[in-house]
């Protein structure tokens, strides 16, 4: 997400960081590269246009300070109406005060709508909601079977009618099952379509009449680029929704949507989704994505993303058997485990600050671990407890078993080794520092 267009606005400012002091002609030329880029991102051209209007006029306005470079200078300026431009502040989901909270899901088929009624599902779980789903998508082969399926993943239930085909009364039925289950959250999955028609306006409409949700968002394909927008005005102008979703923002796409879409149809992005997985789910902040657009990376976002899978009775024990020593294969294992569920590694890595250009060009996928795994679960346990047992003929058995050739498997237990030693030393010089620090203390020690 963002690369090249970071690559690019990134050229266009590195162009004014030998400059002595912001003049209209070096301005004016940066402002052109950066329209430039905003275009070839699929940005809205009077977005584009109006944005690069208003850092011109905003730069040459400024001051420049003694202490801070025009470059430096121009840099903020971006950053502070990229925020602007994509909502200025975070803006989450409006719950009712009292009573349960409807939301209501809807947007064009294939656009994630029900993957990303999953993933909501598991979100509001995690922060305490009892949340009931309601499959309202009555015409997609196997729509139910999906919903049911993610219901039962993220451990919610699913409020579902096989026989009617009556959306209005499904999403009734729905209400009153909630209502009398004392749940907090209902959300509602629509139908979609493989374009905007009256028969899907003219059904989510009736939907939105008959329940009064609290909450509407619309979930659009980012890839999709100016057409996402303009499907978003369309349903807008019907549906009058609260907030965006934007789905797929880990596959090709240029970033246009995401940039242009809040100031078009002037409602804000709420969530972002980064994957198939029910963890890929993020809350959409202005200032933190117009950080990464600049290549300034989004720490906030990647602390919150660990504190969510964080397990502080597992970080215990792993932290003793560091302690003692006696960290194996089967807690490697544990912990690649937790690394994936922080979502894409590229997109982890570009999150710390200076590493996006780092990563641009590499190759890494969700199957990054795939055959250290294969390795590893090719491994008795008594192998993984115990890696010192694993000699010529078990390696080979091990190499076979995972489909890996007999050099990966020395090289991983190579590596495993050294980390060993490492996180050995760390845990050492821990232990050493807190000592000296109760040495000061008491500088006789106890007798």
């Amino acid at each position: 997400m963002f690369e090249n267009l970071s690559g690019k606005i990134e050229n266009a400012l590195r162009s004014l960081k030998g400059e002595g002091q912001i003049s209209e002609i070096n301005v004016a030329e940066t402002m052109k590269e950066i329209r430039k880029a905003l275009l070839d991102a699929d940005v809205n051209y009077k977005v584009a246009k109006d944005f690069t209007a208003k850092v011109k006029d905003e730069a040459l306005g400024q001051k420049i300070l003694i202490n801070v470079k025009p470059g430096q200078l121009l840099v903020k300026i971006v950053h502070d109406e990229l925020t602007k431009l994509m909502g200025s502040k975070h803006e989450g989901i409006r719950f009712a005060k009292t009573g349960i909270t409807i939301i209501l899901i809807a947007g064009l088929q294939g656009s994630g709508k029900t993957t990303f009624t999953g993933k909501l599902a598991r979100l509001l779980k995690s922060q305490g909601k009892n949340v009931l789903l309601a499959a309202c998508d009555v015409y997609r082969p196997a729509a139910i079977d999906q919903l049911q399926v993610l219901a039962d993943q993220v451990g919610v239930e699913l409020y579902k009618e096989i026989d009617h085909k009556d959306a209005v009364k499904i999403a009734n039925n729905a209400v009153t099952a909630a209502k009398k289950a004392n749940k907090d959250v209902l959300i509602i999955d629509t139908a979609g379509r493989l374009a905007i028609d009256e028969q899907m306006m003219t059904e989510i409409t009736n939907v939105k009449a008959s329940v009064s949700p609290h909450e509407i968002l619309f979930v659009v394909d980012s890839m999709t680029g100016q057409d996402a927008v303009n499907t978003a005005k369309a349903f807008n102008e019907r549906l009058d929704f609260d907030g965006v979703v934007l789905t797929k923002l880990d596959g090709d796409t240029r970033g246009g949507a995401a940039i242009s879409i809040s100031s078009v149809v002037e409602k804000p992005i709420k969530f972002i989704s980064t994957g198939e997985k029910m963890e890929a789910l993020d809350l959409f902040h202005p200032e933190r994505m117009a950080s990464r657009i600049l290549g300034m990376g989004d720490v906030i976002s990647l602390v919150e993303r660990a504190q969510m899978i964080y397990d502080e009775e597992e970080a215990q024990r792993i932290h003793k058997k560091i302690r003692k020593n006696e960290f194996d294969f089967n807690d490697f294992l544990s912990q690649l485990g937790h690394i994936k569920k922080l979502g894409n590694i590229k997109d982890v890595l570009s999150m710390i600050p200076g590493m996006g250009n780092a990563v641009k060009d590499l190759e890494i996928g969700d199957d990054a671990f795939k055959h250290i795994e294969a390795i590893i679960r090719s491994m008795t346990f008594k192998e993984r407890e115990k890696p010192e047992i694993l000699n010529g003929s078990r390696r080979k058995r091990i190499a076979t078993g995972s489909g890996r050739s007999l050099q990966e498997v020395n090289d991983l237990l190579k590596q495993f080794e050294s980390m060993k030693k490492v996180m050995k030393q760390m845990n050492d010089s821990q232990q050493g520092a807190k000592g000296a620090g109760k040495m000061k203390m008491n500088p006789f020690g106890r007798r």
